[in-house]
């Protein structure tokens, strides 16, 4: 009965913890995909298609294979890599390195503001 019930633990623990893998390599996969390409070549990191190419990897490998296997830590090492390394390195640049939205009215040197 106590080999049940801790067995039933471990399980959940596991299951639990793989989903914690897939939503963090999510989260980093996604925080990858918003940020412009030029700041990581101005951070003087990967290229963007690169970082997507090996996060995206590491996302569905923690879908597809269990947790005890390898290759959800070399994913779970990636992304660990991305979002200590990669990450702080692109949000110290000037905007943040992410995409930004500009208004109607601005030009290819800045805001058009109309001669004034």
């Amino acid at each position: 009965m106590v080999d049940v019930v801790l067995v039933q633990g471990f399980t959940n623990f596991l299951w639990l913890l793989s989903m914690a893998l897939i939503v963090f390599s999510g989260f980093a996969l996604i925080d990858a995909a918003t940020r412009r390409e030029d700041a990581y070549r101005a951070a003087d990191k990967k290229t963007k298609p690169f970082w997507l190419i090996i996060l995206g990897l590491a996302f569905v490998v923690n879908l597809i294979f269990n947790i005890l296997s390898f290759l959800p830590i070399i994913g779970l090492i990636a992304t660990i890599v991305y979002m200590v390394d990669v990450r702080p390195a692109l949000r110290s640049l000037p905007g943040g390195g992410r995409a930004r939205r500009g208004s109607s009215s601005d030009g290819p040197y800045g805001p058009y503001n109309g001669g004034r």
